[in-house]
């Protein structure tokens, strides 16, 4: 039942989230500060985590509080829906970040009380490739659901006078898919929740701030999420405006850092099990954080099948380290919450976290308009007399626009991975030893992805080279 309401949860947020609800949002109106905004709503009801945890700790029934949350809180999709059959006018615009914020609100709650029942469910010894497993199946169906609906998207648009009517359809589809999921959340078992008597609610919060470690642990992910949604948010915008690509396309290239996404999670979530999540993410924040620096050379001019490689190359690394950033960052905050007195820990980690991941996209969306009309270029000029008059001049770097907040988002990235030292985990290892394993995981997927014998080969070279090495520091 945690499988199945992962998969149609999932494909709820699929077709719900990401470019098309950005699209949506543009149709309605939105600026760059509203689509900042629409990606702030979601962290910022993180607030409601406090009075979540007091609702969680006063009925000790988490399993009909996440259920009820997530009934009321998917029906305001109703209201979205129908969003077009209204005349036009800047209040549909208004009526629909009012009710983003109300499902996101509720959904706050769910999670609140989903988390610490799940925590004290799933073991520890398994619970890498336990959330591994539910995230290969969720993004896999949503995948195949929103590479679907995005070209029904393209497709219907000379149907209709108003694309609107067709993300209304869209929308409308992933409600009953939500609805499903309720009913599969309402099926899974709840284990007793642990009771510890004489415990106000401000013992409760200030618990795990008190504990070193875990406050660590909330600096890192914090300036983790900061870091992340001062560009995430905008990648959709980037395609769509600034390189002009189509929903199709950009949908495709999203169904390729997912496909990548799921072959990894597993291979991560193994890491993750053997050694420790601290490690996986130690290999895969830098990796993201190349992905986003990438960005702003898709408009550096020249051919536009060097921008689409690009992106095939951005969307690639992002989809191998979100892959074990989303697993790892979600695994590392579990298991330093103590079994029992989870809630607390959670909320407060999502609760800080959340407030990272709203001041980050409002900030980038004021930020963004602001920097529109500005840009910085860095040019190389070359003037040679030596034979005959020759001048060549390249410009490699060319910031302009959001092209500024992916370098922003780059720097406190960097310093969010350096946060990340000072976190103590059971089982961690250095980064050598997972690339190691990592190299040896990807090898054996390979065995089995191809029988060419020169390909096999192949995936033998770099390991024997470091043996190599190895040796000769020896001798």
């Amino acid at each position: 039942m945690i499988l199945w309401d992962g998969i149609f949860s999932n494909m709820m947020g699929s077709l719900t989230g990401g470019a098309f609800l950005i699209a949506y949002a543009l149709l309605l109106g939105a600026s760059n500060t509203v689509v900042g905004l629409i990606s702030a709503v979601s962290p910022l009801t993180q607030i409601l985590q406090i009075p979540s945890i007091f609702l969680v700790e006063k009925t000790q029934r988490r399993k009909a509080l996440s259920v009820t949350a997530s009934f009321w809180g998917r029906l305001f999709w109703v209201v979205i829906i129908a969003l077009p059959f209204f005349s036009a006018g800047p209040y549909r615009l208004h009526i629909f970040l009012v009710s983003l914020f109300a499902y996101f609100s509720l959904n706050t709650i769910s999670v609140c009380a989903f988390n610490s029942w799940i925590r004290d469910l799933v073991p520890d010894e398994v619970m890498g490739r336990f959330w591994a497993d539910r995230m290969s199946w969720a993004i896999g169906t949503a995948m195949v659901v929103g590479l679907l609906a995005a070209f029904g998207i393209d497709s219907c648009k000379a149907r209709y006078t108003d694309d609107l009517y067709v993300y209304s359809m869209v929308f409308a589809i992933a409600l009953f898919s939500g609805m499903i999921g309720v009913v599969c959340l309402a099926r899974i078992p709840e284990p007793k929740m642990e009771i510890i008597p004489g415990r106000s609610l401000t013992s409760i919060l200030m618990e795990p701030l008190r504990d070193t470690n875990y406050r660590m642990l909330l600096f890192f992910l914090a300036a983790w999420q900061f870091a992340a949604n001062l560009s995430a948010p905008f990648f959709a915008v980037y395609m769509l405006q600034r390189l002009n690509l189509s929903m199709s396309v950009v949908l495709l290239l999203s169904t390729l850092s997912q496909i990548v996404n799921v072959l990894f999670l597993r291979i991560w979530g193994r890491l993750a099990d053997g050694y420790s999540n601290k490690s996986v993410l130690a290999i895969c924040g830098p990796m993201f954080m190349v992905s986003v620096i990438l960005w702003p050379f898709t408009t550096t001019p020249g051919s536009d099948k060097f921008a689409l490689l690009l992106l095939i190359v951005i969307h690639v690394l992002a989809g191998v380290s979100t892959a074990g950033v989303t697993l790892c960052s979600r695994g590392i905050a579990l298991k330093t919450a103590p079994r029992g007195r989870a809630t607390a820990y959670l909320a407060t980690n999502a609760l800080v976290s959340g407030c990272a991941a709203t001041v980050a996209p409002l900030l980038a969306g004021m930020a963004a308009d602001g920097l529109a009309t500005q840009e910085f270029n860095v040019t190389l000029h070359w003037i040679s007399d030596l034979m005959t008059h020759h001048e060549m001049q390249w410009t490699p770097i060319q910031l302009r626009g959001l092209d500024f907040l992916f370098v922003f988002s780059f720097i406190f990235g960097l310093y969010a991975v350096r946060r990340l030292i000072l976190i103590r985990e059971v089982g961690e290892v250095k980064e050598d030893v997972v690339l190691v394993q990592l190299y040896t995981e990807i090898r054996n997927v390979m065995r089995h992805v191809s029988n060419i014998p020169g390909l096999r080969h192949f995936t033998y070279f770099p390991y024997a080279i470091l043996k190599g090495i190895r040796k000769n520091k020896h001798h």
